[in-house]
């Protein structure tokens, strides 16, 4: 256990062992026998009232949109205590990667509904619009979404999933769906919970403390506070790193190898240069939910989040041979030769930590007026930071004189927004209910910052340029003053100039080698690509919906936006249920979304260093207005547009037995993609250098995102829910849901920015289907929960010249938990997440398998093995 993780879990127990003291004595002194634990209501699920698309209060079986609403109870049922996790358990058609050196990817984890990137979902708590975070996924989808990690579990009452297209009555983003986040607004009571955990294989040490406490504000209101506070060890999944014997890779450097040949480099070598897994990182975050009824008909609400994390990640390791940096001599002022080899003689690997500050506020006040319309008035703002540094680095152009640490630069999203929501029960019409219309306005402001790096992470050093010091004459290839009068020991030879030997030389003399720019690994942000960018949006929509007999219901939406660099967008939804016996009904819609780029995805501009064929380069990914990317053929974004089918049936079959079924097909045209890179050529370059890009003539390839293709996803998810409560008291929950999802690429703009690997990919690298089947089985005070986690049939395509595909079959994973209620306000618990250890295959072809990489490391189906954990929890 690390040093960070012992404080944490003291203060957990003992924090716990007050509360128990306290609870025990109060036991003893009131003498009397512990309350019997009461089995849950076998129907409580079915009858859940939710809100859905600003609609009137349905429970989940008669709602004319799937929805899936998750208790407190389901929540802590999870073997994982991340929300984002926790939503992978419970929705199926919600999954989640791990992607270990990804730059922000590895802090703010990519998530997706329904097989889309996780920007065309809504993020809501207590129903209000959740704000971005700062990352800007570099590459693939871009997505920038709100971080539901941000969000502790222990805050939430509960969560509902709405499984359809919601544009026309949210707006942008709601493509897929839209995550309601309820949070907890008990006015007393309150839990304490310290978990403990590892895997199997002894690393990824995770530690969990949380509290949970509800007040009153006299007899009027409440508030209810948690805080949370986690930390995670690094997992490590891969072998050393390796470049040799890899399938379609060229030859390249192996530690093994390289340490048994060269003894003093093997004395340098005590771990694995380079890990893959899980991060090291550390969380705390907090939680306040406060209202207060002024009267009867009148309340004020307020609700805020504060959230800081941080995480580290290995990149590449840059071994002390065939490498550029290392590899690389270059001549000093003095015509002395230099090699970072001489600085790093066992190689080295950048460390890239990224600091997380997210928060947000949000009030209002809400009431009825004696007319009977409700009102509700809100504002909200909300704050993402990303900060980033890198240590273990250099800045190769600025020599041995470079830093090994760097401020890189921070990235901010922030969004504030003012609403009017109002709503009103209209008798008028004569259908079996009063027609509910649901109408209101929305000012909302983006901003996206970009705060440059320290100076040495981007400058361009001395040896930026060949020939700094004008040792040699650039035309004659002969020795200029400045290079007479080097010493002859310098061994300067200007006419050895070129790299093969056409100059009369083998090689090249160290006087014309140029160094690559910034700090290695992510170049720092110049202040030219720093700056701000935002944007207003007005809305406004109306809705309405009734039941216009006593088996049907019919909801009718519309709304209208105006971006003040898009322009406007309409966008209609309409939706129904018919009951056809009161045991089973059907219901089906159909509406029009949009997604608009966001400002982060606008404006981003980001230098990176990726791994192509075995070969480290760096990656330029550059705004659709930046010179080099007009150069390229690039064209201004506009919003993605998408239509939004579905149809299904809802049926209760028998007593405690539930299923839904939908199906649905997404149609979105102009999908906002990055292109396809593209290597730089001396075309390019110049490029690159009229437009004063730092390190142009070290940048390998190029990206930029454009509406790049429509695509169409269709699929069908299945919900099954049975609940049954025995004669003996014991009581059992079964629910088995799965998804089954379906890509495709029905038109590309450009061959040249989305080529067949990425239409493969697109179309096949994702499981086609998954499946979730849990099963709660409670025996007085003992409570079991087992769930199955099986994921379909995927593959991926190596590349276009080389069109390799590897296919997975599909996995199971095994998550159980026992649990003990030892008294009215105590319990334990101890569980295991993959109880079998089970792992995807590892790569076969070549793509993912280098640097000592085993798995496809963006794989959604996770290869880090098994994991055990134990739980103590008080409620008081």
């Amino acid at each position: 256990m690390t040093r960070r993780f012992k404080p944490a879990l003291l203060a957990g127990i003992s924090a716990l062992s007050v509360t128990f003291g306290y609870s025990a004595s109060a036991f003893a002194a009131d003498a009397t026998p512990p309350a019997a634990v009461t089995p849950p209501d076998p129907t409580s699920e079915l009858d859940v009232v939710v809100v859905t698309a600003r609609g009137k209060p349905r429970t989940v079986l008669d709602s004319a949109v799937p929805v899936d609403s998750f208790s407190e109870n389901d929540i802590k049922a999870s073997t994982f205590t991340d929300t984002n996790d926790i939503l992978k358990t419970l929705v199926p058609s919600y999954t989640l990667a791990r992607e270990p050196i990804s730059d922000g990817a590895t802090f703010i984890r990519p998530a997706s509904l329904r097989g889309l990137p996780t920007d065309k979902t809504l993020f809501m708590v207590n129903s209000k619009r959740r704000h971005r975070s700062a990352l800007v996924s570099i590459g693939g989808t871009g997505s920038q979404a709100p971080d539901a990690a941000t969000i502790p579990a222990s805050a939430l009452k509960n969560v509902v999933v709405t499984r359809d297209g919601a544009g026309a009555q949210y707006g942008s983003d709601a493509i897929a769906g839209v995550i309601d986040f309820q949070l907890k607004d008990s006015p007393s009571g309150g839990s304490l919970t310290a978990q403990y955990g590892q895997y199997y294989l002894g690393d990824g040490e995770d530690v969990l403390v949380t509290g949970n406490i509800g007040l009153p504000i006299g007899e009027k209101g409440f508030v209810n506070a948690t805080v949370e506070y986690t930390s995670q060890n690094q997992v490590n999944r891969g072998r050393q790193y390796c470049n040799v014997g890899i399938p379609n890779q060229s030859a390249g450097f192996c530690v093994t190898s390289y340490a048994a040949a060269n003894p003093s480099y093997a004395a340098l070598i005590h771990d694995y240069v380079q890990k893959w897994g899980q991060p090291d990182a550390e969380a705390t975050r907090a939680v306040v939910n406060a209202g207060y009824d002024l009267t009867d008909k009148v309340s004020l609400y307020a609700f805020a989040n504060y959230s800081k994390s941080s995480a580290t990640e290995y990149f590449n390791y840059r071994p002390p041979v065939s490498n550029a940096v290392n590899a690389t001599p270059i001549r000093q002022q003095d015509g002395s030769l230099f090699q970072f080899s001489s600085i790093f003689p066992g190689g080295f690997t950048p460390m890239f930590g990224g600091d997380i500050t997210d928060y947000s506020l949000t009030g209002g006040i809400k009431g009825e007026l004696s007319s009977g319309l409700s009102y509700d008035f809100s504002g909200r703002y909300g704050n993402d930071e990303l900060r980033y540094t890198l240590w273990d680095t250099v800045n190769p152009s600025m020599g041995a004189a470079s830093p090994h640490s760097f401020y890189v630069g921070t990235l901010i999203s922030s969004e504030s927004a003012a609403n009017a929501d109002f709503a009103y029960d209209w008798g008028g019409m004569g259908f079996h209910t009063p027609v509910t219309i649901n109408f209101g306005a929305e000012y909302r402001k983006e901003g996206y910052e970009i705060k440059p790096g320290d100076v040495p992470s981007y400058v361009a050093g001395t040896w930026a340029v060949p020939d700094p010091f004008k040792f040699c004459n650039a035309t004659t290839h002969t020795a200029t003053a400045a290079g007479a009068a080097l010493p002859t020991t310098a061994g300067l030879n200007c006419a050895n100039y070129l790299s093969d030997a056409s100059d009369g030389f083998a090689g090249i003399d160290p006087v014309y080698n140029a160094l690559a720019v910034g700090s290695n690994g992510a170049p720092g942000s110049p202040p030219s690509y720093s700056g701000k960018l935002t944007r207003d949006s007005y809305a406004g929509y109306v809705e309405g919906s009734a039941n216009i007999t006593e088996a049907w219901f019919f909801d009718l939406a519309l709304r209208g936006e105006h971006f003040s660099d898009f322009g406007s967008t309409w966008n209609g939804k309409v939706a129904t249920q018919y009951q056809i016996t009161p045991n089973f009904g059907i219901r089906a819609s159909a509406g029009t979304g949009f997604r608009a780029p966001t400002p982060g995805q606008l404006f981003t501009t980001n230098v990176s260093t990726r791994v192509e064929n075995g070969a480290i380069i760096a990656s330029g990914l550059f705004p659709a207005t930046n010179p080099v990317a007009q150069f390229m053929g690039a064209k201004e974004l506009k919003p993605e547009k998408s239509v939004n089918l579905a149809i299904g049936f809802t049926a209760s079959i028998m007593d405690g037995l539930s299923l839904t079924v939908d199906a649905y097909s997404i149609k979105i045209n102009d999908q906002f993609y990055a292109t396809t890179p593209i290597t730089v050529t001396p075309t390019i370059r110049a490029a690159l250098v009229a437009a004063s890009v730092p390190g142009a003539d070290t940048i390998g390839q190029v990206q930029f995102y454009q509406n790049a293709f429509d695509s169409k996803t269709t699929g069908v998810d299945v919900v099954a829910t049975y609940r049954k409560s025995w004669e003996n008291g014991q009581s059992t929950n079964f629910t088995v849901s799965g998804n089954y999802n379906k890509f495709k690429v029905q038109k590309v703009f450009s061959a040249n920015f989305f080529d067949a690997e990425g239409v493969f990919d697109f179309e096949h690298a994702q499981p086609r289907w998954r499946s979730v089947v849990s099963a709660t089985h409670q025996i007085d005070k003992f409570k079991a929960t087992g769930r199955l986690n099986i994921w379909g049939p995927y593959k991926n395509m190596f590349s276009v010249a080389n069109p390799i595909v590897q296919k997975w079959d599909p996995e199971t994973f095994v998550d159980l938990e026992l649990s003990y209620q030892a008294t009215e306000n105590y319990s334990v618990a101890i569980g295991a997440r993959n109880l079998f250890a089970n792992y995807p295959d590892p790569d076969k072809t070549g793509e993912s398998a280098t640097n000592g990489r085993l798995y496809r490391s963006d794989s959604i189906v996770d290869w880090q093995g098994g994991f055990w954990y134990a739980k103590v929890s008080a409620t008081f």
